[in-house]
């Protein structure tokens, strides 16, 4: 039997999201430590020409509320991307891990073969919600948390696979 693609995506979004937030909490004990402004650490990025960390938070949270708000058919909210503070940053996590779960589970599971139309370089392009899902979603969501988790590293913040990974569910 075939898994169900609100447990493909809905779980695995708030496990990573919940990861992310515990990650910013680390950062922010770092900067403390060293007695750095987090915002330093905010504005940080791997490569002259990658979003900062803000950015990459920012676009992890825009992929799973797509992600599974496409497939459920519902109209997304929007997050302005104002963001500053890590405090900020986490509320935008919790919002968005308010979004997905609250999303049902029947309407994300009828959404596998729902076209799922999205501007990409400028073109628009068709997926049906599962291939979406799978090779749009996920994988972009998983770049920006790894992203994230690589310029907080980077920068010196003492965290590993385990916090990567936070904690799948039981």
């Amino acid at each position: 039997m075939p898994t169900a693609l609100s447990d493909l995506s809905v779980p695995v979004f708030v496990q990573m999201l919940t990861s992310l937030s515990a990650l910013l909490d680390k950062a922010v004990a770092f900067a403390e430590a060293k007695k750095i402004d987090p915002k330093v650490l905010l504005e940080s990025r791997l490569a002259p020409d990658m979003f900062p960390l803000v950015r990459q938070v920012q676009l992890a949270t825009d992929f799973a509320k797509g992600g599974a708000g496409r497939l459920a058919g519902v109209e997304l909210p929007k997050y302005p991307d104002v963001e500053t503070t890590v405090e900020e940053l986490k509320q935008r996590i919790q919002t968005c891990i308010g979004f997905v779960t609250g999303l049902d589970k029947a309407a994300i599971d009828a959404g596998a073969d729902r076209d799922i139309t999205l501007p990409l370089g400028g073109n628009p392009m068709t997926f049906k919600g599962e291939a979406y899902l799978a090779h749009l979603a996920l994988p972009n969501f998983f770049f920006h948390c790894t992203t994230a988790y690589a310029i907080l590293r980077h920068n010196g913040v003492e965290v590993g696979k385990r916090d990567f990974i936070g904690k799948p569910p039981a």
